[in-house]
């Protein structure tokens, strides 16, 4: 599997996973065009909307309307080192649901792919490619 970051100009980085994109930038304070989501913005979006697939997977499994379901998340940035240090995940549900589906619903939404990812840090690897100039001598 993979994803390409590519530089579009000032902070801007598109991201493709095949015929999919997604526009990364700063905000203007920060020195960019604000033309899409901060790479923060972004990785605190994959674990609310990851939440939001399992959770909506589990409501339909179980006969609970999806309608209004939203999930919210807000973060708090930590350092030592700099890194997003808390993110508080809001489910939001529209109708009622017994303590029962509560629990289960919640142990779901705990067990998503990208939360699950952040609880067991996977393993990253950076690595540089340079790729080397070639000169011509004009022959």
């Amino acid at each position: 599997m993979k994803v390409t970051a590519t530089y579009h100009g000032g902070t801007r980085y598109d991201i493709v996973s095949g015929r999919h994109r997604v526009v990364t930038d700063q905000p203007t304070e920060d020195g960019g065009q604000d033309a899409g989501m901060s790479p923060v913005e972004l990785f605190v979006g994959s674990v609310a909307s990851c939440v939001a697939y399992f959770v909506g997977q589990f409501c339909g499994r179980h006969g609970i309307d999806r309608d209004g379901l939203s999930i919210d998340a807000e973060w708090a940035i930590a350092e030592g080192p700099h890194r997003v240090g808390r993110i508080d995940i809001g489910i939001h549900l529209p109708h009622r649901i017994t303590a029962e589906q509560k629990e289960r619903l919640l142990k779901v939404a705990h067990g998503c792919t990208v939360h699950q990812s952040l609880a067991v840090a996977p393993n990253i690897e950076i690595t540089l490619n340079q790729q080397a100039h070639q000169r011509h001598n004009g022959s």
